[in-house]
Formats: C-alpha cells, sequence, structure tokens
C-alpha cells in the first residue's frame, strides 16, 4: 500500500490515493499506528482521498487524527489532497467531501487554497490563567471546534500545559475544543500557536485555526475583513481571505504544500 508523507504549512499527514483495500479498513487505528512519531511513519494525521463515482474531480476525503480520532474539518489536509489531485490527474480546480461538508480546492503555482466554513461564534466562552494573567477565550466554529484567545506575545505561553487545560475544560464539554493563541502583529498580520484535539499536542499549523483566528481578530477590531496572514511555528504562513460570494458564512485559506516522500507500507 503506497502512501505520501506530505505537510501542508508543516502540518503533516500521511495520504493514501484511492487505495486498494476492503472496506474493512480500520482507519481509525491505521492512524494510530502509522502516526507514532517513533514506531510508525510519524504524522499528525492520517488522509484517505478516493474520487467520487462517477465526478472525477470530486474528492471524498476522510482524516483522522494521530490518536484515531475522526476529524470533521482539517484545512490543510485538504489542501493536501488538493495538491496529490492535481499533481496526479492535472486539474487545478476541484471539490472535496469531508465529514458532509462539500469544499471547493484551487491549487496554483505557490498556494493551495480551500474553503471553510464559518458557524457560531461565542465571545467569552471560558477563561482561565496564563502567566498569573486572567484571559478569556472566544469561540468560532470553523467546521470543527476552535477557541482563540487574543495574547500580547505568544512565544511567552507554554502552549501544551495551557492548551491541554482549556481543551478539557467544562465550558467546552463534552466534545472538547482545539486551542489557539493569537497575537495582532500589526497591520493584516497575525501570529498563532495551536493545541490540537485529536493530536494532544502543539502543531506547526492548523488551517481551520487560521480561519478561526482571522474570525475573532476581525470581530476583536484587530484586522480589517479583508486578507490576512496568519504566520504560525512552521514559518510557512497561511493566507485567509472571506469567500467573494459568502463572506459572512466562509473564507479561503491558503498556503503552501510539500511532499517530503513516498513509500510502500511493510
Amino acid at each position: 500500500m503506497r502512501f505520501r508523507k506530505i505537510h501542508g504549512a508543516g502540518n503533516d499527514f500521511i495520504l493514501f490515493t484511492n487505495p486498494v483495500l476492503g472496506a474493512a479498513t480500520d482507519w481509525a487505528k491505521e492512524a494510530e499506528r502509522l502516526c507514532a512519531r517513533r514506531t510508525g511513519v510519524g504524522a499528525d494525521g492520517l488522509v484517505v482521498s478516493r474520487f467520487a463515482n462517477g465526478t472525477p474531480t470530486v474528492l471524498e476525503v476522510d482524516c483522522f487524527n494521530a490518536d484515531g480520532s475522526t476529524a470533521t474539518m482539517c484545512g490543510n489536509a485538504l489542501r493536501c489532497a488538493a495538491w496529490a489531485a492535481q499533481s496526479d490527474q492535472g486539474f487545478r480546480t476541484m471539490q472535496l467531501h469531508m465529514a458532509g461538508v462539500m469544499h471547493v480546492a484551487s491549487v496554483d503555482t505557490d498556494s493551495v487554497w480551500v474553503t471553510a466554513e464559518v458557524g457560531t461564534i461565542q465571545p467569552r466562552v471560558l477563561q482561565t490563567i496564563i502567566n498569573g494573567r486572567p484571559t478569556w477565550f472566544d469561540s468560532a466554529h470553523t467546521g470543527t471546534e476552535h477557541v482563540v484567545a487574543i495574547v500580547e506575545n505568544v512565544d511567552a505561553i507554554h502552549t501544551e500545559v495551557v492548551g491541554r487545560v482549556v481543551r478539557h475544560h467544562k465550558n467546552v464539554a463534552p466534545l472538547g475544543t482545539n486551542v489557539n493563541f493569537v497575537q495582532h502583529l500589526g497591520g493584516q498580520a497575525l501570529k498563532i500557536r495551536t493545541y490540537e484535539r485529536g493530536v494532544e499536542a502543539e502543531t506547526l499549523s492548523c488551517g481551520s485555526g487560521a480561519v478561526a483566528a482571522v474570525v475573532i481578530a476581525t470581530m476583536r477590531g484587530l484586522v480589517a475583513k479583508r486578507e490576512v496572514t496568519v504566520h504560525n511555528q512552521a514559518g510557512e504562513p497561511l493566507t485567509v481571505r472571506p469567500h467573494d460570494d459568502r463572506p459572512n458564512r466562509a473564507a479561503w485559506v491558503g498556503g503552501p504544500v510539500t511532499q517530503t516522500f513516498e513509500g510502500v507500507l511493510a
């Protein structure tokens, strides 16, 4: 069974394209086994991408986190699947179906763009103490659950310690949440660090988290409702811009995709 090791702005995945396997394959268990960084291939998640029957420019995409849980939305996984489809088939625009939601993708020379749905926004969902200071988190649903705290310096925060506490906070039970710490760099630029539910660790980049950060920063008046650059731990920024037709309900998120290697499972 062949796979790609691929990452979207540092958010890395094991990608299977049109795998020839029986329907009984337990992808959740495969994700746990293969995503382990010491004993497996190592990745934040496992992605299975298949062409929909009779529609060559529509992909069915499933994403499993490193702990085996299913991701309802993963912007970087969708971007990686779109990049692979363009590389294999040549088409630059396509639709991707993930967890019941249809997304649109566009692949250009330098970036891969996908749409993300923007749902419920709730200010001040929870509060915790960070470095001795009470800090509020707002929530934004961008296909999956996210909370965002606007802070002065993201690098002064112990992301994994605080992120783990907030991820399990009673106010976001029972599902829990992804946790984002966001710093305004001035103008239309943000810096983000994200603790991802399902990976249970800080990741170098998060597509849906970048969208959530922009949604909350816009609500707070820190950035204007136009294109925003979101700098991440990978040093490969993502760009978020409002959807032309549905600026209040959807956004585009784009950035680089890199394939690091291909392999065959033993």
